[in-house]
């Protein structure tokens, strides 16, 4: 028996029996009864053969033998698993632009203002069961400009209804490599050297607290009936100023432990005491100085030699950092990674042998610590957004396949709906016909290779 018939007649059963559980019903109203799931919470354990119900948007219930209130729909989903919405907390999909590459200082400028509701990854990430995504400025600036999280709420017409309310503000800072390609390399030109990275973030520091200073010096004045004329204002500064103040996150793009270590020195001589790296693949030479720090790594699962910078790492990263104390996450910074991070989360499992609950922590509840968002998505608790991914495997197996994305409990992604699946189903039965013709002809054939 050819194996590729095999696999198409698994497919079929699998489509068709997830196709039987759908209940009628109004699944986008933002109110829906998930029936008899394993639910895997991430902080309250693993709860087998359990309801959970979602009203207006929110986590309501969570037990056995819940009962849905008049008008809202119900989807069984048996056997299946159900674990919050996947975060990335590094992303550029729903964005027009990236880069604002004129300076090596844009912290004026906002991610906010190029968001994208029609950008087809957003779909295709909620086939992967990610439900919100951190919307990051490029690495081509020492710091860069201020990011976005959001959520993907796909069809929506008005850019704005996709942006996380309330979500804390945060920024993007890069080290290394892409800010001096992109500024330096070149004689009289700012940076042109990995400590002149150090250098243009310390002077843009030193620059904002003296504007706040005229502003204080002026107010002053002001009072004594002696102000001239105010400073000018400056949105770089302000941005900047919010940043030392802690109202502004950094997420620092990084790769080397050397830069690593510095930057937490400039942010301990300037009080900033919240501070996220991203990629961070030489972290687990400074775990346990970012541990100290209280600082947070948002990893590459696996990816390194793409260029010099990172050529020293390793597929153990995520663990060390985790084993150190380390809040960390895995992220994709990529339109392709996104669709499958539960399986980008599996490899440090992988490799480190983290448990299934700390594995899943770095796609879900980690990332959105990192982005002050945990008092709403990364577990399922009451009270939570209605924010699930539903998978019909255990979403650490290499066999498992999405089937629905819940984002405020509205169903956006069913993938028993979706046109190409469909064609799957169709096509799937064709092979099915054609190979019982081939058995009914040739006998029984091995396909145990």
């Amino acid at each position: 028996m050819n194996c590729y018939f095999i696999s198409i007649i698994t497919t079929t059963a699998l489509l068709f029996s997830a196709l039987i559980t759908l209940a009628q019903g109004d699944f986008h109203s933002g109110s829906v009864l998930i029936k008899n799931g394993n639910l895997l919470t991430i902080t309250g354990g693993n709860l087998q053969e359990t309801d959970l119900l979602i009203l207006d948007g929110k986590i309501s219930k969570i037990g056995p033998n819940l009962t849905a209130p008049e008008g809202v729909p119900s989807l069984d989903v048996s056997g299946r698993y159900v674990m919050p919405g996947i975060v990335d907390a590094h992303s550029h999909v729903g964005l027009d632009a990236v880069n604002e590459a004129t300076n090596p200082i844009t912290a004026e400028v906002e991610i906010a203002d190029v968001i994208n509701p029609y950008d087809i990854a957003l779909y295709h990430a909620l086939a992967g069961g990610v439900t919100v995504s951190h919307a990051m400025h490029g690495s081509a600036n020492v710091i860069g400009g201020q990011n976005q999280t959001i959520k993907h709420r796909y069809g929506a017409m008005d850019p704005r209804d996709l942006i996380m309310e309330d979500a804390p503000r945060t920024i993007k800072f890069a080290l290394g490599e892409n800010p001096i390609r992109v500024h330096g390399e070149g004689y009289n030109t700012v940076p042109n050297t990995r400590m002149g990275v150090e250098a243009v973030i310390r002077q843009a520091f030193d620059e904002a607290l003296n504007y706040k200073k005229q502003w204080e010096e002026y107010h002053e004045s002001k009072e004594n009936s002696t102000a001239g004329k105010p400073p000018s204002y400056n949105r770089r500064h302000e941005a900047i100023l919010d940043v030392i103040d802690g109202k502004i996150l950094i997420h620092c793009h990084s790769y080397r432990s050397d830069e690593i270590y510095m930057l937490m020195n400039i942010c301990r001589d300037y009080g900033i005491n919240q501070l996220i790296f991203q990629h961070v693949n030489e972290g687990f030479k400074v775990a346990p100085e970012l541990a100290n720090f209280g600082a947070m790594a948002s990893v590459f699962s696996d990816w390194w030699a793409y260029k010099f910078e990172v050529y020293y790492s390793t597929a153990y990263n995520t663990t060390i950092l985790a084993q150190n104390g380390v809040i960390t996450s895995v992220n994709s910074d990529s339109r392709e990674l996104i669709r499958h991070l539960f399986l980008e989360a599996a490899k440090a499992q992988r490799y480190g042998e983290l448990d299934d609950n700390e594995t899943l922590k770095l796609i879900t509840l980690n990332p959105a610590i990192q982005l002050g968002i945990d008092h709403r998505v990364g577990s399922l608790e009451v009270g939570k957004d209605g924010d699930l991914a539903i998978f019909n495997n255990h979403p650490l197996s290499i066999y498992t396949i999405p089937e629905y994305t819940f984002v405020d409990g509205k169903m956006f992604f069913n993938r028993f709906e979706d046109p190409e699946d469909m064609r799957i189903i169709v096509d799937a039965e064709e092979e099915f016909e054609s190979f019982m013709e081939l058995k009914s002809g040739r006998g029984d054939h091995d396909c145990l290779h």
